[in-house]
């Protein structure tokens, strides 16, 4: 019986160790929303097909929009928490919050890139790309 609990208690802490071992390997996250810039936020997993769809979308999204807003991944298969802090339900989930850090909008499921832009345009960001052959006469 002792043998039996000390074998327990060895595999306790060797899957404690494990534990923490996986949680050392993650990336650690970003503070979202970035404070005091427009951020959309994209819950997904790398693993997902439609998810796997977004991400070129989202790497170039990172780039032009850098200094602007904030574009933001996070894989919940690798970060469980994060399902419950944001209430997803089903991924790829993407949540837009504005200068404030106050959620604006919310899309489950694919996302292209018009959609986001779009998105992103409504609340302010990009416009002064725009030129709407409106000038000043």
């Amino acid at each position: 019986m002792k043998k039996q609990i000390f074998g327990l208690i060895g595999l306790f802490f060797l899957v404690g160790a494990v534990v923490a071992q996986a949680e050392e390997g993650k990336e650690k996250l970003p503070e979202v929303p970035t404070k005091g810039m427009v951020t959309m936020l994209d819950l997904g997993a790398k693993k997902c097909i439609p998810c796997k769809m977004m991400a070129p979308i989202i790497e170039k999204l990172k780039k032009e929009y850098k200094g602007k807003a904030s574009i933001v991944f996070i894989d919940v298969w690798e970060h469980h928490d994060q399902v419950e802090k944001y209430g997803i339900r089903a991924i790829p989930t993407q949540i837009f919050f504005d200068k404030n850090g106050t959620e604006v909008y919310r899309n489950v499921g694919f996302m292209g890139e018009e959609a986001i832009v779009q998105q992103l345009e409504k609340m302010g960001i990009g416009e002064d790309k725009k030129d709407t052959g409106h000038g000043a006469q």
